[in-house]
Protein backbone atom coordinates (compact mmCIF):
# COMPACT_ATOMS: atom_id res chain seq x y z
CA UNK A 1 0.00 0.00 0.00
CA UNK A 2 2.96 2.23 0.53
CA UNK A 3 4.49 1.55 -2.59
CA UNK A 4 1.41 2.35 -4.24
CA UNK A 5 0.67 5.47 -2.61
CA UNK A 6 4.27 7.02 -3.81
CA UNK A 7 3.70 6.39 -7.16
CA UNK A 8 0.41 7.37 -6.94
CA UNK A 9 2.67 10.74 -5.69
CA UNK A 10 4.66 10.98 -8.25
CA UNK A 11 1.91 10.40 -11.34
CA UNK A 12 -0.14 12.71 -10.20
CA UNK A 13 2.04 15.26 -8.39
CA UNK A 14 4.38 16.84 -10.64
CA UNK A 15 6.33 18.90 -7.47
CA UNK A 16 6.49 15.44 -5.88
CA UNK A 17 9.40 14.97 -8.71
CA UNK A 18 11.18 17.82 -8.04
CA UNK A 19 11.92 17.06 -4.51
CA UNK A 20 15.23 15.66 -3.44
CA UNK A 21 15.96 12.93 -2.84
CA UNK A 22 15.96 13.18 1.07
CA UNK A 23 12.18 14.86 1.20
CA UNK A 24 11.17 12.21 -0.60
CA UNK A 25 12.64 10.00 1.35
CA UNK A 26 10.65 11.50 4.28
CA UNK A 27 7.68 11.90 2.41
CA UNK A 28 7.71 7.57 2.28
CA UNK A 29 8.06 7.73 6.03
CA UNK A 30 4.80 10.17 6.36
CA UNK A 31 2.53 7.82 4.07
CA UNK A 32 3.80 4.54 6.09
CA UNK A 33 3.19 6.09 9.36
CA UNK A 34 -0.19 7.61 8.57
CA UNK A 35 -1.38 4.12 6.78
CA UNK A 36 -0.07 2.41 10.22
CA UNK A 37 -2.11 5.32 12.41
CA UNK A 38 -5.07 4.24 10.45
CA UNK A 39 -4.34 0.82 11.12
CA UNK A 40 -4.28 1.45 15.27
CA UNK A 41 -6.84 4.02 15.01
CA UNK A 42 -9.31 1.63 13.19
CA UNK A 43 -8.40 -1.22 16.40
CA UNK A 44 -9.68 1.45 19.10
CA UNK A 45 -5.88 2.69 20.00
CA UNK A 46 -4.99 5.85 21.72
CA UNK A 47 -4.10 8.02 18.71
CA UNK A 48 -3.37 11.62 18.19
CA UNK A 49 -3.33 12.70 14.23
CA UNK A 50 -0.33 14.92 14.88
CA UNK A 51 1.89 12.14 15.93
CA UNK A 52 1.78 10.89 12.33
CA UNK A 53 4.45 14.11 11.64
CA UNK A 54 6.59 13.26 14.27
CA UNK A 55 8.32 10.63 11.96
CA UNK A 56 9.21 13.71 10.00
CA UNK A 57 11.92 16.71 10.83
CA UNK A 58 10.18 20.05 11.46
CA UNK A 59 12.51 21.50 8.70
CA UNK A 60 10.28 19.42 6.68
CA UNK A 61 7.28 22.25 6.82
CA UNK A 62 9.80 24.52 5.29
CA UNK A 63 10.43 22.41 2.32
CA UNK A 64 7.19 21.14 1.50
CA UNK A 65 3.76 23.87 1.64
CA UNK A 66 0.46 22.78 3.65
CA UNK A 67 -1.10 22.78 -0.04
CA UNK A 68 1.45 19.49 -0.83
CA UNK A 69 0.77 18.04 2.52
CA UNK A 70 -3.01 18.27 1.64
CA UNK A 71 -1.78 16.63 -1.77
CA UNK A 72 -0.22 14.35 0.29
CA UNK A 73 -2.97 12.90 2.62
CA UNK A 74 -5.93 13.38 0.17
CA UNK A 75 -3.70 10.91 -2.33
CA UNK A 76 -2.58 8.76 0.61
CA UNK A 77 -6.80 8.83 1.32
CA UNK A 78 -7.60 8.02 -2.67
CA UNK A 79 -4.80 4.56 -2.65
CA UNK A 80 -5.95 3.15 0.84
CA UNK A 81 -9.96 3.84 -0.34
CA UNK A 82 -8.89 1.69 -3.82
CA UNK A 83 -6.84 -0.87 -1.69
CA UNK A 84 -10.02 -1.18 0.22
CA UNK A 85 -11.96 -2.30 -3.00
CA UNK A 86 -9.54 -4.71 -4.04
CA UNK A 87 -8.45 -6.25 -0.74
CA UNK A 88 -11.65 -6.60 1.42
CA UNK A 89 -15.04 -8.32 1.13
CA UNK A 90 -18.13 -6.01 0.08
CA UNK A 91 -19.47 -6.43 3.51
CA UNK A 92 -16.36 -4.88 5.23
CA UNK A 93 -16.02 -1.91 2.48
CA UNK A 94 -18.53 0.82 3.87
CA UNK A 95 -17.19 0.90 7.25
CA UNK A 96 -13.74 1.37 6.40
CA UNK A 97 -14.37 3.98 4.04
CA UNK A 98 -16.60 6.26 6.19
CA UNK A 99 -13.56 5.48 8.85
CA UNK A 100 -10.83 6.59 6.02
CA UNK A 101 -12.74 9.48 5.53
CA UNK A 102 -13.11 10.26 9.52
CA UNK A 103 -9.29 9.26 9.99
CA UNK A 104 -8.16 11.65 6.59
CA UNK A 105 -9.65 14.46 7.94
CA UNK A 106 -8.26 14.74 11.37
CA UNK A 107 -5.06 14.01 9.99
CA UNK A 108 -5.54 17.18 7.45
CA UNK A 109 -6.35 19.22 11.15
CA UNK A 110 -3.22 17.71 12.26
CA UNK A 111 -0.99 19.29 9.69
CA UNK A 112 -2.91 22.51 9.40
CA UNK A 113 -2.28 22.73 13.61
CA UNK A 114 1.52 21.77 12.69
CA UNK A 115 2.11 24.68 10.03
CA UNK A 116 0.24 27.07 12.39
CA UNK A 117 1.93 26.80 15.20
CA UNK A 118 5.48 26.98 12.75
CA UNK A 119 3.89 30.19 11.39
CA UNK A 120 2.93 31.24 14.95
CA UNK A 121 6.17 31.04 15.95
CA UNK A 122 8.11 32.45 13.16
CA UNK A 123 5.79 35.39 12.96
CA UNK A 124 6.81 35.70 16.67
CA UNK A 125 10.39 35.60 16.18
CA UNK A 126 10.46 38.19 12.82
CA UNK A 127 8.72 40.20 15.09
CA UNK A 128 11.65 40.11 17.42
CA UNK A 129 14.25 40.27 15.10
CA UNK A 130 12.63 43.77 13.51
CA UNK A 131 12.03 44.93 16.55
CA UNK A 132 15.84 44.67 16.81
CA UNK A 133 16.29 46.35 13.72
CA UNK A 134 14.21 49.20 14.26
CA UNK A 135 15.85 49.51 17.83
CA UNK A 136 19.59 49.95 16.00
CA UNK A 137 18.56 52.32 13.54
CA UNK A 138 16.96 54.70 16.22
CA UNK A 139 20.38 54.11 18.34
CA UNK A 140 22.37 54.76 14.95
CA UNK A 141 23.38 51.52 15.45
CA UNK A 142 23.56 49.68 11.91
CA UNK A 143 26.26 47.59 11.19
CA UNK A 144 26.82 44.26 9.65
CA UNK A 145 25.06 42.36 11.52
CA UNK A 146 22.02 44.47 11.66
CA UNK A 147 21.55 44.51 8.01
CA UNK A 148 22.26 40.79 7.85
CA UNK A 149 18.89 40.31 10.56
CA UNK A 150 17.28 42.81 8.12
CA UNK A 151 18.41 40.38 5.30
CA UNK A 152 16.10 37.65 7.00
CA UNK A 153 13.51 39.32 7.26
CA UNK A 154 13.40 39.80 3.38
CA UNK A 155 14.42 43.17 3.07
CA UNK A 156 16.45 44.56 0.61
CA UNK A 157 19.51 46.36 2.19
CA UNK A 158 20.08 48.77 -0.81
CA UNK A 159 17.10 49.82 -1.05
CA UNK A 160 16.30 53.56 -0.59
CA UNK A 161 14.55 54.61 2.55
CA UNK A 162 12.76 57.05 4.55
CA UNK A 163 11.91 56.47 8.41
CA UNK A 164 8.35 57.92 9.61
CA UNK A 165 7.32 58.53 13.30
CA UNK A 166 4.55 58.75 14.72
CA UNK A 167 2.09 57.71 17.94
CA UNK A 168 1.34 54.04 18.58
CA UNK A 169 -1.67 52.76 17.03
CA UNK A 170 -3.89 49.42 18.36
CA UNK A 171 -2.14 46.35 17.66
CA UNK A 172 -4.53 45.28 14.95
CA UNK A 173 -3.92 48.45 13.12
CA UNK A 174 0.00 47.34 12.12
CA UNK A 175 -1.10 44.51 10.50
CA UNK A 176 -3.18 46.64 8.25
CA UNK A 177 -0.96 49.75 7.75
CA UNK A 178 1.59 46.47 6.61
CA UNK A 179 -1.34 44.93 3.87
CA UNK A 180 -1.97 48.74 2.56
CA UNK A 181 2.00 49.39 2.45
CA UNK A 182 2.11 46.43 0.40
CA UNK A 183 -0.42 47.74 -1.93
CA UNK A 184 1.66 50.54 -3.09
CA UNK A 185 4.91 49.09 -3.39
CA UNK A 186 6.25 49.39 -0.32
CA UNK A 187 8.32 47.55 1.94
CA UNK A 188 8.09 48.02 5.63
CA UNK A 189 10.18 47.73 8.85
CA UNK A 190 7.95 48.49 12.18
CA UNK A 191 7.59 48.22 15.64
CA UNK A 192 6.38 50.52 18.87
CA UNK A 193 9.52 52.28 20.43
CA UNK A 194 7.95 53.80 23.11
CA UNK A 195 4.81 56.26 22.99
CA UNK A 196 6.15 55.95 19.74
CA UNK A 197 5.76 54.25 16.38
CA UNK A 198 8.98 54.14 14.21
CA UNK A 199 8.30 52.85 10.58
CA UNK A 200 11.06 52.14 7.77
CA UNK A 201 9.88 52.30 4.49
CA UNK A 202 11.89 51.30 1.32
CA UNK A 203 11.21 49.75 -2.22
CA UNK A 204 11.54 50.93 -5.90
CA UNK A 205 8.68 53.57 -5.34
CA UNK A 206 10.24 55.71 -2.84
CA UNK A 207 12.51 57.88 -5.17
CA UNK A 208 12.90 60.77 -3.03
CA UNK A 209 11.82 62.30 0.30
CA UNK A 210 8.50 64.25 -1.29
CA UNK A 211 7.50 60.92 -3.06
CA UNK A 212 8.10 59.36 0.09
CA UNK A 213 5.83 61.68 2.25
CA UNK A 214 3.14 61.64 -0.27
CA UNK A 215 3.27 57.72 -0.19
CA UNK A 216 3.06 57.67 3.33
CA UNK A 217 0.47 60.42 3.91
CA UNK A 218 -1.88 57.59 1.75
CA UNK A 219 -1.45 55.32 4.96
CA UNK A 220 -2.92 58.03 7.37
CA UNK A 221 -5.88 56.10 8.19
CA UNK A 222 -3.72 52.91 9.69
CA UNK A 223 -1.70 55.05 12.08
CA UNK A 224 -2.72 56.58 15.68
CA UNK A 225 -4.45 60.03 15.83
CA UNK A 226 -1.41 62.82 15.66
CA UNK A 227 1.36 63.87 13.29
CA UNK A 228 3.09 61.50 11.15
CA UNK A 229 6.78 62.94 10.87
CA UNK A 230 8.72 61.80 7.54
CA UNK A 231 12.62 61.90 7.76
CA UNK A 232 14.20 62.64 4.47
CA UNK A 233 15.21 59.22 1.81
CA UNK A 234 18.39 57.76 2.75
CA UNK A 235 20.33 55.29 0.46
CA UNK A 236 20.20 51.87 1.98
CA UNK A 237 19.19 50.57 5.50
CA UNK A 238 22.77 52.02 6.84
CA UNK A 239 21.77 55.00 5.77
CA UNK A 240 18.45 55.02 7.99
CA UNK A 241 19.54 56.43 11.29
CA UNK A 242 20.13 59.85 9.35
CA UNK A 243 16.32 59.83 8.47
CA UNK A 244 15.07 58.57 11.79
CA UNK A 245 17.22 61.10 13.85
CA UNK A 246 15.19 63.81 11.67
CA UNK A 247 11.81 62.17 12.15
CA UNK A 248 12.16 61.93 15.90
CA UNK A 249 13.27 66.06 16.14
CA UNK A 250 10.33 66.78 13.77
CA UNK A 251 7.86 64.75 16.24
CA UNK A 252 9.04 66.16 18.81
CA UNK A 253 8.21 69.56 17.38
CA UNK A 254 5.58 69.11 15.72
CA UNK A 255 3.40 70.06 18.49
CA UNK A 256 4.16 74.08 17.92
CA UNK A 257 2.79 74.28 14.27
CA UNK A 258 -0.87 71.91 14.71
CA UNK A 259 -1.78 73.91 11.22
CA UNK A 260 0.64 71.73 9.84
CA UNK A 261 -0.61 69.19 7.32
CA UNK A 262 -0.48 65.72 9.72
CA UNK A 263 1.94 64.17 7.25
CA UNK A 264 4.80 66.48 6.66
CA UNK A 265 8.80 65.89 6.13
CA UNK A 266 11.10 66.56 8.93
CA UNK A 267 12.45 69.35 6.76
CA UNK A 268 8.81 71.16 6.63
CA UNK A 269 9.54 71.78 10.76
CA UNK A 270 12.94 73.06 10.62
CA UNK A 271 12.10 76.64 12.41
CA UNK A 272 10.72 74.66 15.29
CA UNK A 273 13.47 72.04 15.17
CA UNK A 274 15.91 74.62 15.65
CA UNK A 275 13.57 76.64 18.23
CA UNK A 276 13.32 72.85 20.41
CA UNK A 277 17.49 72.96 20.35
CA UNK A 278 18.11 70.31 17.28
CA UNK A 279 21.72 71.76 16.17
CA UNK A 280 21.05 69.87 12.91
CA UNK A 281 18.04 72.09 11.92
CA UNK A 282 20.32 74.79 13.10
CA UNK A 283 23.10 74.27 11.05
CA UNK A 284 20.69 73.36 7.81
CA UNK A 285 18.86 77.05 8.27
CA UNK A 286 22.23 78.87 9.59
CA UNK A 287 24.52 77.04 6.85
CA UNK A 288 22.95 75.72 3.60
CA UNK A 289 19.74 78.21 3.39
CA UNK A 290 21.21 81.06 4.57
CA UNK A 291 24.39 80.44 2.79
CA UNK A 292 22.23 80.50 -0.31
CA UNK A 293 21.21 84.01 0.29
CA UNK A 294 24.88 85.85 1.05
CA UNK A 295 26.44 84.39 -1.85
CA UNK A 296 24.25 86.86 -3.10
CA UNK A 297 24.43 90.46 -1.26
CA UNK A 298 21.14 92.07 -3.84
CA UNK A 299 19.06 88.89 -2.78
CA UNK A 300 20.00 88.87 0.75
CA UNK A 301 19.04 92.44 1.03
CA UNK A 302 15.83 92.17 -1.06
CA UNK A 303 14.64 89.24 1.24
CA UNK A 304 15.52 91.68 4.08
CA UNK A 305 13.96 94.25 2.93
CA UNK A 306 10.80 92.01 1.76
CA UNK A 307 10.16 90.37 5.12
CA UNK A 308 10.90 94.01 7.16
CA UNK A 309 8.06 95.31 4.87
CA UNK A 310 4.81 93.04 5.51
CA UNK A 311 5.98 91.11 2.06
CA UNK A 312 4.86 94.49 0.23
CA UNK A 313 6.69 94.60 -3.55
CA UNK A 314 5.73 98.28 -3.07
CA UNK A 315 6.96 99.27 0.10
CA UNK A 316 9.95 96.84 -0.83
CA UNK A 317 10.92 99.15 -3.81
CA UNK A 318 10.74 102.41 -1.79
CA UNK A 319 12.84 101.16 0.64
CA UNK A 320 15.25 99.69 -1.86
CA UNK A 321 14.46 102.03 -4.15
CA UNK A 322 14.45 99.55 -7.04
CA UNK A 323 11.54 99.14 -9.17
CA UNK A 324 8.83 96.38 -8.38
CA UNK A 325 9.56 94.24 -11.13
CA UNK A 326 12.88 94.19 -9.74
CA UNK A 327 11.69 93.18 -6.54
CA UNK A 328 9.63 90.62 -8.13
CA UNK A 329 12.63 88.91 -10.22
CA UNK A 330 14.68 89.19 -7.11
CA UNK A 331 11.90 87.32 -5.25
CA UNK A 332 11.94 84.41 -7.86
CA UNK A 333 15.71 84.14 -7.56
CA UNK A 334 15.51 83.66 -4.11
CA UNK A 335 12.85 80.87 -4.61
CA UNK A 336 15.07 79.40 -6.61
CA UNK A 337 18.19 79.82 -4.50
CA UNK A 338 16.50 78.48 -1.41
CA UNK A 339 14.17 76.64 -2.69
CA UNK A 340 11.64 78.78 -0.41
CA UNK A 341 8.79 81.51 -1.23
CA UNK A 342 9.03 85.15 0.57
CA UNK A 343 5.66 85.14 -0.59
CA UNK A 344 4.30 82.14 1.07
CA UNK A 345 4.13 83.30 5.18
CA UNK A 346 5.04 79.78 6.70
CA UNK A 347 7.91 79.73 3.95
CA UNK A 348 9.11 83.49 4.95
CA UNK A 349 9.06 82.39 8.65
CA UNK A 350 12.00 79.75 7.43
CA UNK A 351 13.65 82.78 5.53
CA UNK A 352 13.70 84.65 8.27
CA UNK A 353 15.13 81.99 11.12
CA UNK A 354 17.55 81.36 8.49
CA UNK A 355 18.42 84.90 8.04
CA UNK A 356 18.63 84.76 12.51
CA UNK A 357 20.92 81.74 12.71
CA UNK A 358 23.18 82.53 9.64
CA UNK A 359 23.78 85.83 11.35
CA UNK A 360 24.35 84.86 14.60
CA UNK A 361 26.45 81.51 13.10
CA UNK A 362 28.82 83.98 10.79
CA UNK A 363 28.84 87.04 13.80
Amino acid sequence: MNTATLAAMESRHEWFGQLDAESRSWINVLARSGIDGFVNWLAGEDFSPETVFDAAPRAMAGRITLQQTVDLVRTTTDVVEEQIHLLLPRGDRQALQLGIVHYSREIAFGAANIYASAAEARGAWDSRIEATVIDAVVRAETDESVLSRASTLGWNTASRVVVAIAATPREANLDNLRRASTKLGLDLLTSPHGDRLVCIFGGEAITDSHEACQLVARLEPYFAEGPIVVGPAADGLAGAPQSARAAASGYRAAAAWPEGPRTMLSDDLLPERALSGDGHARRTLGGAIYQSLAASKELLETCVGFLDSGSSMEATSRALFIHPNTVRYRIKRIQEATGYNPTDAREAYVLRMAITLGRLQNS
